[in-house]
């Protein structure tokens, strides 16, 4: 017998050999204690199974060549049958692997899927002689079955949106500070980012699941994942901040770590009561956890007035006293007061010394009657006071009615009358009162409201004639940025609402605006607002959505003006990359202008002449980014420059969320060869904003081209 042949038989009779350890792993396996060294050649799943996955399917590509030559036939039968080898021994090795803290439903398909290609792999080698009329179908199914077994595998360690994330939407869903609860938009996001690859379905270390709640609250092997409020017994808090170098370590070094954000709010989390459903509007404003939140889900307010001294902060912080920034790394500072027992009204004089850096001051339930509120009317800055069940009478409104700077004031729980009225009056500045549980008759509410007509006024609940408010509606959509057209869809979880719609920029009403009845199509940039309404109900929030139309691509875009080369994204060709930013002016996907405008020139092919031209943009109030104070386009004809137009587009009026905008201008009907654009930004900030006077910023993305 030849070499070959041998080599050959070697290799049929060990296709036996693998095939029995197969059985007595799948069978027994849990009950076999593997050795070291074996637990290696587990570990080398991931290298071993793409040598199989190659020649199994090489070998199969042999049965469908028509009339083969011996020769080359007898090389897809080697490939079969060292694949069928490979796949054997990769089959073992996944099997050892997954004693180590491998569970889950993913992996047993995994693994059956696994031993499925194994025995048919040398079924077909065994039966590739014979003419059987299912041999072809066969070899079609385990082809399947090989790309299938490998899918699953990569669910297992890559996660199992791993093979469609690149061309799945990666827009970040918006969370109001008003609606963020603590666990689902603060908590679960971490684990999901530091320790999911670890914890999860198919992939159980340690017995511990982190990818459903009943994991979470059920623990591992090494106790309670969390005990509420016990940061020392809790698993997590303890793991995450043990030394990087300790082997319980969590996550492992070879990981990436915990900021030290992700670590406090973590251990906040367990310390407050490790509760799955409260909201962060339920926690105390001086709780850490509101206080990384507030950073995270609210676009925070600028101060151009200094920091107080912080050696001053904290000689004014005590017991029954805490002095905190209202975010972190502001300036401005909330007060807050405990302890009804400790209060000393004239602890109040004390803050003048940092009158101008304090906004917020929380005096609930302190006995306040008769102490003089008039010290306050010398705060430069101050915008809120709680002043809550603090027994306070209509003498002491007087006094806070001549702060002019207060939009805020919370006085419910106290013993006033409809004589305060003139004096609530003054207020003209207030955007929300809070005036509950007072001696206030029904026809004083109805005259506040009516002299307070700007002003959110909260008079209690009163649950008689209650009425609910619809959830908004869902937009669904494809892309944001479309190339021809796109088809979204509105839906609501109660079928029989009333859906309306807009796309000219109005709000959405019952009577007048369009009714949903199915997919809309959208050829052109386009901003939809709907919302649902039924009988009985409160009409829903406005849901809104832009969506831009990428249309004509220029040939080029040439720079006459500099970005800011902090915001300087990937030069011109930010403006026409077709890709669209989020509303993070930090990307790096945006050009930002302040000192000089956005200056540039779109050149054309010969055989593109847009109708429209579009700039998306950003706005973001709370950090100086503006629509633009001006607006102006020329065109190119027969090599002159031409004015086409010139405007100014309407301002903002107040702090909004960032958003994504869209400016679209209608082009000369006549021919042209090239498009000038100047966007300038704001040179002084309108009064009203906390930075009045400061330079805007002008932030693009895009510059669009619609037929």
């Amino acid at each position: 017998m030849n070499r070959i042949q041998r080599f050959k038989q070697i290799l049929e009779n060990l296709l036996f050999v693998w095939l029995g350890l197969t059985c007595i792993l799948a069978i027994g396996g849990s009950n076999l204690l593997i050795p070291d060294w074996l637990q290696v050649l587990g570990r080398s799943h991931p290298l071993l199974l793409h040598f199989p996955i190659v020649l199994i399917l090489m070998g199969l590509l042999f049965f469908w060549i028509p009339n083969i030559k011996s020769d080359l036939k007898e090389v897809g039968t080697y490939c079969l049958l060292i694949g069928s080898n490979f796949a054997g021994i990769t089959v073992i090795a996944g099997l050892i692997l997954a004693q180590e803290d491998f569970e889950g439903t993913d992996l047993d398909w995994h693994q059956w899927m696994g031993i499925a290609t194994f025995v048919l792999s040398v079924m077909l080698y065994f039966f590739r002689e014979k003419q059987l009329t299912l041999l072809k179908p066969l070899t079609l199914g385990l082809g399947v079955i090989i790309v299938l077994t490998g899918h699953l595998g990569a669910n297992l360690t890559h996660g199992s949106d791993f093979l469609l994330a690149p061309i799945q939407s990666q827009e970040i869903k918006q969370v109001q500070l008003s609606e963020a609860i603590i666990f689902t938009d603060m908590v679960q996001p971490i684990l999901e980012a530091k320790c999911l690859s670890c914890h999860k379905e198919g992939k159980i270390k340690g017995e511990l699941r982190l990818d459903h709640l009943a994991g979470i609250k059920k623990g591992g092997e090494s106790g309670p994942f969390i005990v509420p409020g016990d940061a020392k017994e809790s698993l997590l808090t303890q793991r995450i901040h043990l030394p990087k170098e300790e082997k319980k370590h969590m996550p492992p070094k070879n990981k990436e770590q915990l900021t030290d954000e992700e670590l406090e709010i973590l251990t906040a989390w367990v310390l407050n009561g490790a509760d799955f459903e409260k909201k962060v509007v339920d926690l105390e404003p001086e709780n850490d956890l509101f206080v990384f939140a507030s950073a995270k889900f609210e676009k925070n307010k600028t101060y151009s007035f200094k920091a107080a001294d912080p050696d001053l902060v904290a000689e004014l912080n005590n017991f029954f006293r805490k002095i905190n920034p209202l975010f972190p790394d502001s300036p401005a500072l909330e007060v807050s007061y405990f302890g009804i027992s400790a209060f000393d009204p004239e602890s109040l004089k004390d803050l003048t010394k940092i009158k101008e850096q304090v906004v917020k001051i929380n005096l609930n339930k302190m006995p306040l009657e008769g102490v003089d509120l008039s010290l306050f009317t010398n705060f430069p800055n101050l915008e809120e006071i709680q002043l809550n069940f603090a027994g306070i009478t209509n003498s002491q409104i007087a006094d806070l009615s001549k702060i002019k700077t207060l939009k805020s004031l919370a006085i419910s729980g106290n013993k006033i009358n409809d004589d305060v009225i003139p004096d609530l009056k003054k207020l003209t500045q207030l955007q929300k009162l809070y005036i509950w549980k007072t001696d206030l008759s029904k026809e004083g509410m109805k005259k506040i409201q009516a002299e307070l007509k700007s002003v959110e006024i909260d008079f209690g609940f009163d649950e008689t004639g209650l009425i609910y408010e619809l959830n908004a509606p869902k937009i669904i959509y494809d892309e944001i940025l479309f190339k021809d057209s796109v088809l979204l869809e509105i839906k609501h979880p109660i079928p029989s609402v009333d859906i309306r719609y807009t796309l000219d920029g109005t709000s959405p009403d019952s009577i007048n605006s369009k009714s949903y009845s199915g997919p809309i199509l959208l050829k052109n940039t386009s901003r939809i607002h709907t919302k649902a309404f039924a009988e009985g109900w409160i009409g829903s929030p406005e849901e809104s959505i832009l969506l831009f139309k990428s249309g004509i691509l220029p040939s080029e875009i040439a720079l006459l003006s500099e970005p800011n080369k902090k915001y300087a994204g990937n030069g011109a060709r930010t403006l026409y990359d077709e890709v669209k930013s989020n509303s993070n002016h930090t990307t790096g996907d945006w050009l930002g202008y302040q000192e000089i405008a956005a200056d540039f020139i779109v050149k054309l092919a010969d055989s593109n002449k847009p109708k429209q031209i579009v700039f998306s943009l950003l706005y973001n109030e709370s950090a100086y980014i503006f629509p633009p104070a001006q607006v102006e386009i020329w065109v190119k004809q027969s090599g002159t420059w031409n004015l086409a137009i010139k405007e100014t587009p309407p301002q903002s009026e107040e702090i909004k969320i960032a958003r994504l905008e869209a400016l679209k201008y209608n082009l000369p009907a006549e021919s042209f060869d090239e498009i000038r654009v100047r966007l300038t930004p704001l040179s002084r900030l309108p009064k009203w904003h906390p930075g009045a006077g400061e330079k805007g910023w002008v932030f693009i993305d895009e510059v669009l081209l619609e037929d």
